[in-house]
């Protein structure tokens, strides 16, 4: 997903210095950072029909420090709620819209989860702390290398990352009890719906790169029937892959 960034009105070099002396488990700006997803939480709600969190999503959050999962220079930026470059035009997305697709998408301690666009690997950490098994696909081969690696040194023993094409899906590590796109479709995947357990749900951003799209719940019935609800506007970049037959 590309992104702009822009000036921010503080001294990142005293801002980074308060990170590297915090307590990693519990920063101050960690906190405020969920803080001000929450309150984002609060403010879309009409939107999302999201109003709160699962504290095990906040948790997470709070837990996780996100200034590991970006560049060097970007770690003064890393407790804003904003989404930041993680280099070949991807980023780990703003705070805000992982804990709501996250919330959106029901997770539970005995699920497996699949999600597309593992860029650093910062949204597979969240979701390994709610989830049995977190799944997760990325085509851009330095950035799933460097994920791969950045989480098995983490400790993250319940996420496993592959190179390749999520448009996809993975079919040998499914069916999903959850199932996470992180770039723009047009209309979600037959491959992806295929891969979705009964009673489970995929969260997509749906339409087109140049126009916007609608954050959108799918849900399918045990009856194999399905539901999608647009929720809010949102802007992601394409899904990236090889030819779509």
């Amino acid at each position: 997903m590309r992104i702009t960034l822009v000036a921010l009105i503080l001294s990142p070099i005293v801002l980074w210095s308060s990170i590297s002396h915090a307590d990693d488990g519990q920063t101050s700006l960690r906190m405020d950072m969920v803080e001000q997803v929450i309150a984002n939480i609060v403010r879309t709600q009409h939107e999302t029909r999201v109003s709160t969190l699962d504290p095990a999503i906040v948790a997470a959050m709070q837990d996780i420090p996100r200034h590991e999962f970006v560049p060097e220079e970007l770690r003064p930026f890393a407790y804003f709620d904003i989404p930041l470059t993680v280099g070949y035009e991807q980023n780990t997305s703003q705070p805000y819209l992982i804990a709501l697709m996250t919330q959106l998408a029901g997770v539970d301690k005995n699920d497996r989860v699949f999600e597309t666009g593992t860029g650093s690997g910062y949204h597979a950490a969240i979701l390994s702390r709610l989830a049995a098994r977190v799944i997760s696909v990325e085509v851009v081969k330095p950035l799933a290398d460097s994920a791969a690696r950045r989480l098995k040194k983490m400790g993250y023993t319940n996420i496993e990352v592959r190179h390749a094409d999520g448009f996809y899906g993975w079919k040998e590590r499914g069916p999903f009890d959850a199932m996470i796109i992180k770039e723009a479709v047009p209309q979600i995947p037959a491959t992806l719906i295929n891969q979705l357990k009964p009673g489970g749900r995929l969260i997509a951003p749906v339409g087109f790169p140049d126009r916007g799209q609608m954050l959108t719940v799918i849900e399918k019935h045990d009856d194999g029937t399905i539901k999608s609800t647009p929720l809010i506007l949102a802007k992601f970049s394409p899904l990236q892959g090889g030819e779509r037959i």
